[in-house]
């Protein structure tokens, strides 16, 4: 009597176990198919409805199927390796120097100025000019006007920025260029300072022309 009780206690074990794994096979099995819905669901949401959320995990879904590693040179300038500076290279007495190497593979706007006072379509037309001369010695830049007399030039390689500018500075109408907030003066500049003193020049010359007649 006593085994048959002990017998009767064994299989209610076994009985409760076994309903116990299979409710947690039935609950994960509902959590999944809970999931695959939402999923479902994010995926037919209108690009235009998106959250933040729905972004991020839309990028991370696009990491986990994304096998094939990126060359170094494909990923986005935040995720690139910085370039290594050779310290023992550099010459502390040249702090440009210093300042090309650290934006070497890095993108960076300048800016030029157009003497004379142009107008924007003259502006267009001179820079469009210098955009093609920097494209045929192999820089490559973008141009943007952003004024009747000013553009921007972004390069993908900052470093090339201090080559760019002894271009543009050399051009008769190039009255300035600036860099990180430096300005470099151009040849337009000289020969609008030379036209100003040859004004003034002329303009005491007549002055003094009154004079005497009077």
């Amino acid at each position: 009597m006593v085994e048959k009780g002990r017998n009767f206690q064994f299989y209610i074990i076994i009985f409760i176990v076994f309903n116990l794994i299979l409710l947690s096979i039935c609950n994960k099995a509902d959590e999944k198919e809970t999931k695959n819905g939402k999923d479902e669901k994010w995926k037919k949401k209108n690009i235009r409805d998106y959250s933040e959320a729905d972004l991020e995990r839309l990028f991370d879904q696009w990491e986990d199927n994304d096998e094939d590693e990126l060359e170094e040179d494909e990923l986005p300038e935040w995720k690139r390796e910085p370039p290594k500076i050779d310290m023992s290279k550099l010459d502390p007495s040249k702090p440009e120097e210093m300042i090309k190497m650290s934006k070497k593979g890095k993108t960076l706007m300048m800016f030029a100025t157009v003497s004379e006072n142009p107008s924007e379509k003259e502006t267009e037309k001179i820079t469009s000019l210098w955009h093609t001369s920097l494209f045929n010695a192999h820089i490559d830049t973008q141009r943007y006007v952003v004024g009747s007399n000013r553009v921007i030039f972004m390069l993908t390689d900052g470093s090339k920025a201090w080559e760019v500018k002894d271009f543009l500075t050399q051009q008769e109408r190039c009255e300035e260029v600036t860099i990180e907030g430096k300005s470099y003066p151009g040849k337009g500049q000289k020969s609008e300072e030379s036209s100003d003193k040859k004004n003034n020049v002329d303009s005491s010359k007549n002055k003094i022309k009154d004079k005497s007649k009077k």
